[in-house]
């Protein structure tokens, strides 16, 4: 009987634009390999495409296997045959196009492939689950108009705000400088007084995002999409508790859904 074979060898490498779990095994074309067992957090920026999920562990990667098969679900928990936004490969890799809110979630792959005994050539079929936890990381709220095309724009803005900052703080130090230089001469009506200039920094997400350090350890000054059970209406921090949300990014809770589990 004709058998596939697959190998694949591996190197450790992290993917640009993507938060990199300590734990999770990347090479060196972006692949991110499961851990049976262990599912493995994933961070994905809106608009990017996500890394590559390669339904195989490292370990495995880099042995022979006979004619494995690949079966992926997705956070709906329907089978995931691939379309003009999810890529799968015949090798078992899933690549999601465009990442939007929606497409949070878990994403799991089962690899079948068959053992062979070398005494008896008895056949074995060996299955293997793996679990990719995928969410979303936004950028900052007008992010394309400071970006000017950069694959990583968050890292811009954030520097952008740091470098206005010191300009600010540059100008008002220099304006008291000069009147405490020229002391004989009359101040301004508008003038700044010496240590009266403070740097508060504002920490908020987008509606439908949030921060938890407990969920998301690997990623815990991130920004991410509220998880099914949550919201966020406004630009706060906090994933607030909804029951009756059933998806990702939500900005809301139904009314009356919301009340009655007040009254419950």
């Amino acid at each position: 009987a004709m058998r596939a074979w697959v190998l694949l060898s591996a190197v450790l490498w992290c993917l640009p634009g993507v938060e990199c779990p300590r734990s999770t095994l990347f090479n060196t074309k972006g692949f991110i390999y499961g851990q049976p067992g262990h599912p493995e957090k994933i961070y994905v920026k809106v608009h990017q495409n996500s890394p590559v999920l390669t339904c195989m562990d490292f370990q495995l990667a880099k042995k022979e296997i006979v004619d494995p098969t690949y079966l992926w679900i997705g956070p709906n928990e329907k089978i995931l045959t691939g379309n003009n936004r999810i890529n799968i490969t015949k090798t078992g890799q899933l690549m999601v196009k465009d990442f939007l809110e929606p497409l949070s979630g878990l994403y799991t792959c089962t690899l079948s492939y068959k053992t062979v005994k070398g005494e008896t050539q008895e056949e074995k079929t060996v299955k293997k689950r793996y679990d990719f936890m995928v969410f979303v990381n936004p950028f900052a709220p007008g992010w394309k108009g400071a970006c000017n095309g950069s694959a990583d724009c968050e890292d811009i803005t954030n520097h952008n705000i740091l470098q206005a900052r010191d300009r600010i703080e540059e100008f008002f130090r220099s304006q008291a400088y000069i009147f405490y230089h020229n002391f004989n001469k009359p101040l301004p009506a508008m003038h700044f007084v010496d240590h009266s200039f403070q740097v508060v920094r504002l920490d908020s997400c987008r509606p439908g995002f949030g921060k938890n350090e407990g969920l998301h350890s690997n990623c815990a000054s991130c920004c991410v999409v509220c998880s099914p059970g949550t919201f966020s209406p406004d630009v706060d921090v906090t994933c607030q508790t909804c029951i009756s949300v059933l998806i990702y990014g939500a900005k809301s809770c139904p009314t009356s859904n919301k009340n009655r589990q007040y009254e419950d």
